[in-house]
């Protein structure tokens, strides 16, 4: 790494020190993973300092971690912060314990939707949702490598312009609450047991509730069925989750969240 490269206050800290680079996940940012923090480093535009708001904001709300800095410079951003405890929900213990898992996935949705969001300082609802995706689409910023297999294709959409028609004509009801963004299973870390960590937050604020409740239920499908790392677990249901959340599914807005992910 070059350090020339790094703001000075952040070189202080981080200079001579170990670390790993973190590439899990599907974000363009570069994550330099160290034993007490985390450097996040972004290309201008990402829209960061509103997720540093939005951070500070929920710091004495739920464990996320602490903002030690974040400067800019011509061409990228940087942000550094602490490092959470515990381990992500994908581990190899939590694949063995999934009851675990999904009790402490569930239980933090819970706590996400019981936050007064009158003064959430991010809306990131379906109107916003919906203008950047029409911007991917207009600038082919999307990965169809990526995509559901039946997302396009024979059954499926034409191409992303169709899919983001759809997505306009077909609207769901909102139900607005505080919203992680990314809701997958490498974003939730536990501990004994109980959240110790939300991490990876670029997109949280308020949004409706069932696009948490999406993700979260794709990631549980992905990582158990073998799509996500490999290995598959055939006895697992990602239905549980509603059971968890004393819920019955709504199908329609789980496929239309999960299809309105696809053009990110």
């Amino acid at each position: 790494m070059n350090y020339n490269i790094i703001p000075e206050n952040i070189k202080k800290i981080i200079e001579g020190k170990p670390y790993e680079l973190d590439d899990i996940g599907k974000s363009n940012s570069k994550i330099m993973l160290f034993d007490d923090f985390v450097l996040k480093i972004m290309p201008l535009g990402m829209e960061e300092e509103e997720t540093v708001q939005m951070v500070r904001w929920l710091s004495d709300k739920v464990p996320v971690p602490e903002i030690l800095a974040f400067e800019q410079d011509d061409e990228k951003q940087y942000l550094l912060m602490s490092k959470v405890s515990g381990e992500m929900s994908c581990s190899e213990y939590y694949f063995e314990h999934p009851d675990e898992m999904v009790t402490v996935l569930a239980d933090t949705l819970k706590l996400l939707w019981s936050i007064d969001i009158s003064d959430c300082p991010r809306d990131c609802g379906l109107e916003q949702e919906l203008q950047k995706a029409k911007r991917q689409v207009e600038e082919h910023l999307y990965n169809l490598e990526a995509t559901e297999p039946e997302t396009f294709g024979e059954g499926g959409f034409k191409d992303p312009e169709e899919l983001l028609q759809w997505l306009f004509e077909n609207k769901p009801s909102y139900e607005p609450v505080l919203s992680h963004g990314d809701y997958c299973l490498p974003n939730v870390f536990i501990e004994n047991g109980k959240l110790s960590g939300l991490i990876d937050l670029g997109n949280a604020g308020i949004a409706d509730k069932w696009e948490d409740i999406a993700m979260c239920y794709r990631s549980l499908k992905h990582n158990f069925d073998g799509t996500y790392g490999g290995k598959v677990y055939a006895d697992f249901r990602p239905e549980v989750l509603f059971e968890k959340l004393g819920i019955e599914p709504d199908w329609e807005k789980i496929r239309y969240y999960i299809l309105l992910d696809e053009l990110f």
